[in-house]
């Protein structure tokens, strides 16, 4: 199984051991400092600290965590530029599989123009990204994404994160790959699953997005074991389980 948006900065080694245990072989970590951060630099050690720390804490536990780097919408407040060149030295060194998590989140001056950077830099190094909707104003902020998104970058290129049921038919004509978080406060398993059940498995990840909020480090091999029970077919479950996101990210 792969758990495809978490954040392993805020979680300790005994969820990587649960995880691992539980059936995850592979996890990926985005980017999120969920403090006010008052200098840039601040935010270049978070993301230094996942790519090498956190891979290393994730790896003892026989967890294989990939890293997704970005800034995401709620760290918009420093200056970019380091970090966009950053971004450039991770990808030809193939240190990351995606530019995450970005997106929105308030829809101010400075989430949008760092937002439509980071899409422009994926375009140029043929670099997937993870896109964040916020738990508020999902729909006016989705709405405003799916307005950016082709303007900088294929929309084959990006997964739009936390979808749910409420606006799912925003995005399931679209060509975006859609990831179904499962996660206190957020959406639970019999959500995702009537979601699966209606749409089909070709366009979904899974994922915990386990952070510092309320989290369950065991919500993707829970719903895993759901569809299992209730007897969907084994291939598409393969589909949501790993095979999705093998493709999407090449891992």
């Amino acid at each position: 199984m792969i758990d495809t948006h978490m954040h392993a900065d805020s979680r300790s080694g005994e969820d990587f051991k649960e995880m691992y245990l539980a059936g995850i072989d592979t996890a990926i970590t985005c980017s999120f400092y969920p403090y006010k951060i008052e200098h840039e630099i601040v935010l270049l050690n978070h993301l230094n600290r996942i790519l090498e720390l956190d891979t290393k804490r994730a790896n003892e536990y026989g967890l294989n965590l990939k890293v997704a780097l970005g800034i995401h919408p709620t760290n918009s407040n420093v200056n970019p530029e380091k970090i966009f060149e950053k971004l450039y030295e991770w990808i030809e060194n193939k240190q990351i599989v995606a530019i995450g998590e970005i997106g929105l989140e308030d829809l101010t001056e400075n989430e949008i123009s760092i937002f439509k950077k980071q899409l422009d830099i994926a375009d140029e190094t043929n670099s997937k990204v993870i896109i964040h909707t916020p738990r508020k104003n999902k729909n006016k902020v989705l709405k405003e994404i799916l307005n950016i998104v082709p303007q900088h970058l294929d929309e084959k290129q990006a997964v739009i994160d936390h979808i749910n049921p409420n606006v799912i038919e925003d995005v399931i004509d679209t060509e975006y790959t859609l990831g179904l978080t499962v996660q206190p406060q957020k959406m639970d398993k019999t959500e995702a699953i009537s979601i699966l059940d209606e749409y089909g498995f070709d366009k979904f990840l899974l994922n915990s997005d386990i952070s510092n909020k309320p989290s369950d480090p065991l919500s993707v091999p829970k719903t895993i074991r759901e569809l299992q029970r209730l007897g969907y077919d084994k291939n598409e479950i393969d589909k949501v389980s790993h095979k999705n996101a093998e493709y999407f990210f090449d891992i």
